[in-house]
């Protein structure tokens, strides 16, 4: 099992950029592909964009389209997401998953997580 660990939330202002990263431990990190997930106070995660193993394929949700760029490193077993034009609807516990069976959209598809950093932006 991979283990993850998130790095590069914090406190921003609306319209300030950010960039998220996910480290991986283990050999297998090529073999997965990572989703990312926001979760906000009361409610489950929801999906916010995903890279499959070879870093081809990337998908993202409506509310982020054109405004956050995923993309990973394979040579150092990281992935990020790059946040720009942020909003206060951006704020919550941002956390990465590994995937290894096609399905990317639900946090169920998702077998390791990080423990989550926090992004929160001030309007």
């Amino acid at each position: 099992q991979v283990q993850l660990v998130e790095a590069g939330g914090g406190l921003v202002q609306a319209g300030d950029s950010l960039r998220l990263s996910c480290a991986a431990s283990g050999r297998a990190f090529s073999r997965y592909g990572l989703g990312w997930f926001r979760q906000t106070p009361g409610k489950g995660r929801t999906f916010i964009s995903y890279i499959d193993q070879s870093g081809e394929f990337t998908d993202y949700a409506d509310s982020v389209r054109g405004r956050f760029t995923v993309s990973r490193d394979n040579a150092k077993n990281t992935v990020y997401l790059q946040m720009n034009s942020l909003t206060s609807e951006d704020t919550g516990v941002y956390y990465c998953g590994t995937t290894s069976g096609g399905r990317y959209l639900w946090p169920s598809d998702y077998d390791s997580w990080g423990q989550g950093t926090q992004v929160t932006v001030s309007s």
